[in-house]
């Protein structure tokens, strides 16, 4: 499930550090049609992304590559794959607010309608009141509050999801960004006569999300991620989606550092932590995963 967490502190904090949380791999399992609705939002964001950037008051951008086994839910076949994810990822501070967007291509080792060369992507808007209001430090550690408006959209699953919600954004020593997300999770879905995954009764999010870096030595290092909730479901059959708990904390190492580009090349690992993977009581998911990033 983000994002900027809206502070300009990051693009100039000794070691680099994402935006906002990778989150990914949430698609539901579909058949290997493709919903335009789901393309074309994708499209027009990354097209109003190429346009806001000029504007933009900070901007990082990256290319990431992940790898790892992970499992499909036992609705998917429940085996367990080689998967491999490549992934754009922005984020951008602007007048009112700041943005995060990622797009992920996934594509595992068995040919079972999950994970087969899909495109999953969300989009995050954050208004800062702050920003627009102009207050500084809201109550206690609170540094910000604001409006958060997501879209969240899968290729091969026909999924589509919106998002309004709120941020808080707490200021919390050595952190980067520390933020509370909330938000309405309204289901958009075709359902299953479109061929992706059904249509679902709305629920709510939670996610808190964080970047924390830190040296030994003269070695850069970095602690980021997210942990979300989303809330029980019930899909058109009237089976539910169980509530269920995703967490992707990553440590990455400033290789560039080391070679002498500071900022630009960083390994690492991420450990996905999933309990009721896509709402499947029978799926609980632990397992890391190899990680390469190279920030533009």
């Amino acid at each position: 499930m983000i994002r900027t967490r809206g502070n300009e502190k990051m693009i100039h904090s000794s070691i680099s550090i994402s935006s906002g949380p990778v989150r990914r791999g949430k698609p539901g399992a579909g058949a290997p049609g493709v919903d335009v609705r789901a393309v074309a939002v994708l499209l027009l964001a990354l097209s109003s992304y190429t346009s806001q950037v000029r504007a933009a008051e900070w901007s990082v951008t990256e290319l990431q590559y992940q790898a790892g086994s992970l499992s499909a839910p036992t609705f998917a076949g429940g085996e367990r794959a080689r998967t491999d994810i490549l992934t754009f990822q922005h984020a951008s501070g602007w007048e009112y607010g700041d943005n995060f967007i990622f797009i992920d291509f996934l594509d595992d080792s068995t040919k079972d309608g999950f994970n087969d060369a899909d495109f999953y992507g969300e989009i995050y808007v954050n208004l800062s009141l702050g920003k627009i209001i102009g207050f500084g430090s809201v109550i206690g550690p609170a540094r910000d509050i604001g409006l958060l408006a997501g879209v969240n959209a899968g290729a091969d699953a026909n999924v589509l999801k919106y998002l309004p919600g709120f941020r808080i954004s707490w200021d919390i020593p050595g952190f980067i960004f520390f933020n509370l997300d909330a938000a309405l999770y309204i289901d958009a879905n075709k359902g299953a006569s479109s061929g992706g995954a059904p249509a679902e009764s709305d629920s709510y999010y939670v996610d808190i999300n964080w970047a924390y870096p830190f040296h030994i030595g003269r070695h850069g290092f970095s602690i980021e991620g997210h942990v979300e909730y989303i809330a029980e479901r019930t899909n058109e059959f009237g089976e539910k989606a169980h509530g269920w708990i995703l967490a992707q904390p990553q440590l990455r190492y400033d290789l560039g550092e080391a070679l002498g580009a500071s900022g630009r090349l960083y390994v690492g690992v991420e450990w996905q932590y999933w309990m009721n993977k896509l709402g499947d009581d029978a799926t609980d998911e632990s397992a890391g995963q190899l990680l390469v990033m190279w920030r533009l």
